[in-house]
């Protein structure tokens, strides 16, 4: 049995459900992914273009202080990545996460919580960032009201 970590990274509470629910149906380690500076709604106002989060999302080199760190990221073979879906793909302060390990050797499992928007271009370019030696699934789109049934289905196809 693998040792697993559920990392995710949650502006409004939704994502941390889902993150809560699959760490339970996995006997997982939870780690939250959380800003230096908390956002607020004026910073996640997707209309506003001088929001914090369209400056960040506007920018690929941004990489959004974070606070904590993982204790012993090399004791996990398996690593859930969530967050909501922004501007197509995952935050930039998720970057800021995966940019902050060597996951040589390990597999990411990307989630998004979305009302619609896949995870494929996200799974994408954590690929990219993550680079060679390191195993990233096509990932999972969880709605906001995932039902637990749902996330055990899934996992039990992941065997991990």
């Amino acid at each position: 049995m693998s040792k697993v970590l559920v990392a995710y990274f949650s502006a409004t509470g939704v994502t941390a459900r889902v993150a809560a629910e699959l760490a339970e149906a996995e006997r997982a380690d939870l780690f939250e992914i959380r800003p230096e500076t908390p956002y607020t709604a004026e910073d996640l106002d997707y209309t506003d273009k001088q929001s914090r989060s369209n400056r960040e999302m506007a920018d690929p080199e941004c990489r959004p202080a974070i606070v904590g760190k993982v204790d012993e990221m090399s004791r996990y073979d398996a690593v859930f990545v969530g967050f909501p879906i922004w501007w197509g793909r995952e935050p930039s302060i998720v970057d800021t996460f995966l940019d902050g390990y060597d996951f040589k050797g390990k597999r990411i499992i990307p989630f998004c919580t979305s009302g619609g928007s896949g995870v494929d271009k996200a799974s994408a370019h954590i690929r990219s960032l993550v680079g060679n030696g390191v195993e990233v699934d096509a990932g999972k789109r969880l709605g906001e009201k995932a039902p637990d049934e749902d996330v055990r289905l899934w996992t039990e196809q992941l065997s991990l």
